[in-house]
Formats: structure tokens, sequence, C-alpha cells
């Protein structure tokens, strides 16, 4: 334990000093193009060339400089609590509730209200979903900003 959280102080130093950032995020799934699908459809999100190039992986654009890695053959689905999550920022949080409801994509706010959405102390408006394989994602307006 005692060498995870050194470790974890380790990359938060790095990071801070700009030597250390996200790269990718991997998610494993049962159906990869599945998952594709549904993150291109709920998110708009550009697919990649992956190094790969088999039935068992797609890397999706999720900044200019990050990517969400979909790599297939996962047994089954698994149960995530909510609070475990990805976010994804939008400029167009209405755009996107609109084309979440036109492909049948369900979300909810923070509590579970189905179709709804939260609204942050900030003022920065949220909703939650599932991915094919039970990965919560938040996606939310908040103005990207340098922290």
């Amino acid at each position: 334990m005692k060498t995870l959280s050194a470790l974890f102080f380790v990359l938060l130093s790095l990071a801070g000093r700009g030597q250390a950032r996200i790269n990718h995020t991997a998610i494993f799934v049962q159906n990869v193009a599945a998952s594709g699908r549904f993150y291109q459809a709920a998110l708009g999100l550009e697919r990649l060339q992956d190094p790969f190039n088999d039935d068992q992986h797609i890397w999706l654009k999720t900044s200019p400089t990050t990517s969400l890695h979909i790599i297939g053959t996962a047994d089954s689905v698994r149960d995530y609590f909510k609070n475990h999550h990805t976010c994804y920022s939008v400029a167009d949080f209405d755009g996107c509730l609109g084309r979440l409801r036109a492909e049948g994509i369900a979300f909810e706010d923070v509590d579970g209200k189905a179709g709804a959405f939260s609204v942050r102390k900030d003022g920065v408006r949220q909703i939650y979903l599932r991915d094919p394989d039970g990965y919560w994602l938040e996606i939310n307006d908040e103005r990207m900003v340098e922290r």
C-alpha cells in the first residue's frame, strides 16, 4: 500500500510540472463494435487509426491529446458505481441532449431521475449515462479552463 501511495504522489508531482499527462483511457468491453457506435453516437467522438488493426480494438479521439481505447473480449458486463465515471465536457449541452434523445440513449440526473439533468452548485449542468458494458459517463457543460 505504501508503494502505491508513493507512486501516486510521484505522478502528481510530475503532472504539476508538466512532465506527466493523461494519454488515454481504456475500457474492456464485450462487443467492441457496439461500444464504438455508442461513443460515436453519444459523444460524436472521431475514430482514430489503431495500431492493432483488428476486430478487438477501437481508438476514439477524446481531445487533441487524449483518446479512448475500447478493447474487446470481456466475458461479462460488470456493475459499476455512478461515482466511478469518466466525465466529458461538451460545448453544446442542449445539442448533446437532443442527440442522445434522437439516438434513444437513456440518461439521468445525479439522483437517477430519467431524462433529467442536474445543476451543480457552480452552475454546471450535468447528466449521467451508462455505456453498453455498464461504464458510467458524466456529460456536462463546464467550460474548459486550465487549472
